[in-house]
């Protein structure tokens, strides 16, 4: 088991080699990566999430829409919710709370984005799923795709970094990590943990575990 500063370097090093785009994204368009003892909790809809859409709404169920996204037809948005820049939420897609939605990025037709973030310009373009998952830059995810992210005995997640380490999370909700410029195929399920690296491509109605590079 991983503890302490080690747990932090490995997390933090994960997080830059998955996201490399990151840091020349503009300031407040993306949420804050804080250096703290768990750095995974981006994730947790408790924690940075919550804070830091309560930042730019007043308040910690606000819903922040920029005034250039677009929003279709009978789509639902529950609290916290941030939506970007240029940002598409097309006809009956479903928003819970705790999605961050970046610049540019697309949720598609009766797609369902659950504590999760968008990162500028990816897409879950048709009938996805979407739960307490990271898409990259340019992630583009097939139609009927699935970010699964709850284990079916309910045991926590450990992600498996591809040098074989171990990382013991303590929490039971994490889909997957998906990196930059990933492309995922047609009814895709990536089991929860998953982590994929950047500039991968998963063939259609595959089921993925672990990590993918």
């Amino acid at each position: 088991m991983l503890i302490g500063i080690l747990v932090i370097e490995i997390i933090m090093a994960l997080l830059d080699e998955l996201f490399p785009s990151m840091p020349e994204s503009e300031s407040g368009c993306v949420p804050r990566w804080e250096n703290s003892d768990e750095p995974w909790k981006i994730l947790d809809s408790s924690w940075a999430i919550t804070k830091q859409i309560g930042e730019k709404t007043g308040s910690p169920e606000g819903v922040f829409i920029h005034p250039t996204a677009l929003i279709g037809e009978h789509v639902t948005i529950e609290g916290p919710a941030y939506i970007g820049k240029n940002a598409i939420i097309r006809h009956s897609a479903y928003l819970r709370g705790g999605s961050w939605i970046s610049e540019g990025a697309l949720v598609g037709h009766s797609t369902e984005i659950k504590n999760s973030i968008l990162l500028p310009h990816s897409k879950a373009p048709h009938f996805n799923y979407v739960g307490d998952s990271i898409l990259g830059f340019y992630v583009n995810l097939g139609a009927g795709t699935k970010l699964s992210n709850v284990r079916n005995d309910r045991a926590e997640i450990i992600l498996s970094h591809k040098d074989d380490k171990k990382i013991i999370t303590g929490m039971r909700k994490i889909g997957a990590l998906v990196g930059d410029h990933s492309q995922i195929g047609c009814n895709v399920v990536a089991n929860p943990g998953t982590i994929i690296y950047p500039k991968t491509s998963i063939s259609p109605n595959k089921t993925v575990s672990r990590w993918i590079d």
